[in-house]
Parts: structure tokens; C-alpha cells; sequence
């Protein structure tokens, strides 16, 4: 019958260590461990690590501050914005120098991951990191560039309605001009002068304007040839366009007939392929033949010569034997 001594088992622990720390002998876990993990430090995971944060802090800041960046040049915002188009330009070049550093970095730790000499799962680990890495970077750059596109054209409408402010105040100031003076009658006099000028300019500029709509037959005529030469234009590279695809479409069926030959030439080469190894084989073949061949006319010689040898030396002793 088994017994438990868990207990036991921990008093006799809880009385060596109030033993060894009553003679002063300490006990250091990460010294002592049982299961000591013997791992090779590498400068990969920290270096990657570091770029990972640069990254994650870059796209903080512009999340964070997306709102008054963008707020360049919006037609709704006010003039109390906390940021500046200099400190807006600094932002862009700062974000451009930052992915352009991180680009750099993960280009460097991959020509370090592939000079290193490790094993294939590691290099291949390494790899798949550097490729997460470089999306991360390139979803941040999205981000950077949408919200400078969005600046930008909210910067070209706000310039466009300018002008066109602009033109309309400067049309309106050549029209009325207000001229003070110290007398009551002096200003109604340039009052009532100023509204008959304003009414004879109105009335003026209308009748330009429609002057102005109006067109001379050479107008009308230099207008019907610049249309007759933009239609003659256009039906031109119409006629390119379509000669242009059909010559893409003949490219395309001369690549579908390559293909094909290609296939049956790669079938041809395999065949032929097969036919010289077994030349080959045969020709080994053959040479052996031809070295078995010609030791057996050897030996055949060899048995030949012995034979007249021994003929001769017969006759010999019969010659001598009848003397």
C-alpha cells in the first residue's frame, strides 16, 4: 500500500532551507534551475523588436494628431487650429525620413538574417518576420499618404474659392468707393455719387458681359474649325487605338501558338532526352562487350602459341629420339 509523504517531503525542504540560511548559504534559482534552457542570443529579436516600436509610435502620432493635420485648408475650420502649415510640413518630413530609416533597418536586418549561418527553419522564421514587418510598415505609410492626399486637396479647394473670393471683392471695389470726410452733407453727396456710380458700373459691366457672350462670325467660324480639327483629332487615335488592339490581339494568339510549340518542343526534348541515355547505355554496353572480346582473343592466341610450342618441341624429341 502506497503511502503519501508529500508532507514530509516539504518539511524536510522547509528545514534544509531555514538550515542554509542560518549558516548563510544562499539559494540562487536562476543558477540552480533544472531545466536550463541553453538558447544561442542572437541581435535579430531586439533589433526587430526596435523597429516594430519605432513603427507602432509613428503610427500613434499620426492617429493622434490626424485630426489637426488634416485640418489644413478645410472650408468648415477655424482660424483657432492648433497646428501650423510649418509645423504640418515638419510632420511630413519627419514621417518621410522615419519610414525611409525604418526601410533601411529592415533591409539591413535581412541581409543579416541571410548572411548569418544558421539552419533553414530559422532563416525561413527570420523571413516571415521581416515580411509581417514590411506590411506593418507599408499599412502606415497608407495611412501617411491618405491623410497628406486629404490635406492637399483640401488645401487646392481652399486656394480655388480664395481666388474666386478675390476676384469677386476686387470686381466689387472698382465699383464702390467710400471716401471719408468730417460733414454730414459731404457724405450724403458722396453716398448718393457712390450708389449712381455703383447702379451706372452694374449696368455697364451687364452690358459688357453680354457683349462679351455674344460672338462675331470669325469667332464662330475659328471655333467650328478648332472642332472640326479636335474631331478629326480624336477620330485619328480612335483609329490608332483600334489598330493598336488588334495588333495586341494577333501578339496575344502569336504568344497562344509559342506556347504550343513550346509545349511540344519540351515533349520532344524529353523523348530525345530518353533516347540518349539509352545510346548511352548501349554504348557502355558495347564497350564491354568490346573488352571481353578482346580478352578472349587474347587468351585464344595465347593457347594457339602454346599448342605450336609444343608441337615443335614433339618433333624435336621424335627427331632426336630416331637418331
Amino acid at each position: 500500500m502506497a503511502v503519501d509523504i508529500t508532507l514530509l517531503f516539504k518539511a524536510s525542504v522547509k528545514t534544509v532551507k531555514t538550515r542554509n540560511k542560518a549558516i548563510g548559504v544562499g539559494f540562487d534559482s536562476t543558477k540552480d534551475e533544472i531545466f536550463k534552457r541553453s538558447r544561442p542570443k542572437s541581435g535579430f529579436s531586439p533589433k526587430a523588436k526596435e523597429v516594430i516600436t519605432n513603427i507602432t509610435k509613428l503610427k500613434d502620432f499620426l492617429l493622434q494628431h490626424r485630426k489637426d493635420y488634416v485640418s489644413a485648408g478645410s472650408l468648415i475650420s477655424s482660424d483657432l487650429t492648433r497646428m501650423t502649415d510649418s509645423e504640418r510640413d515638419q510632420i511630413d518630413q519627419d514621417a518621410q525620413i522615419f519610414m525611409r530609416t525604418c526601410s533601411e533597418a529592415i533591409k539591413q536586418l535581412r541581409n543579416e538574417a541571410e548572411k548569418q549561418v544558421t539552419s533553414a527553419q530559422i532563416k525561413e522564421h527570420r523571413g516571415a518576420v521581416l515580411d509581417l514587418i514590411e506590411m506593418y510598415l507599408r499599412g502606415v505609410c497608407k495611412i501617411y499618404s491618405e491623410q497628406r492626399a486629404i490635406r492637399v486637396k483640401r488645401m487646392v479647394d481652399k486656394k480655388r474659392l480664395s481666388r474666386l473670393g478675390s476676384e469677386h471683392h476686387g470686381r466689387a471695389g472698382k465699383t464702390v468707393e467710400v471716401e471719408p470726410t468730417e460733414e454730414k452733407t459731404v457724405k450724403e453727396e458722396s453716398s448718393e455719387k457712390n450708389v449712381s456710380e455703383v447702379l451706372d458700373n452694374s449696368v455697364n459691366l451687364w452690358e459688357e458681359g453680354r457683349l462679351e457672350d455674344e460672338l462675331s462670325p470669325e469667332e464662330i467660324q475659328m471655333f467650328e474649325q478648332e472642332n472640326q480639327r479636335l474631331v478629326s483629332e480624336m477620330n485619328n487615335l480612335v483609329d490608332e487605338v483600334r489598330q493598336i488592339e488588334g495588333k495586341v490581339v494577333e501578339i496575344s494568339r502569336l504568344q497562344e501558338i509559342f506556347a504550343e510549340k513550346v509545349l511540344q518542343q519540351e515533349t520532344e526534348i524529353d523523348s530525345i532526352h530518353q533516347l540518349v541515355v539509352g545510346a548511352t547505355e548501349n554504348v557502355k554496353e558495347g564497350n564491354e562487350d568490346i573488352r571481353e572480346a578482346i580478352k578472349n582473343n587474347a587468351g585464344f592466341r595465347v593457347w594457339i602459341l602454346f599448342f605450336l610450342v609444343m608441337c615443335s618441341f614433339s618433333l624435336l624429341f621424335l627427331d632426336w629420339y630416331d637418331s
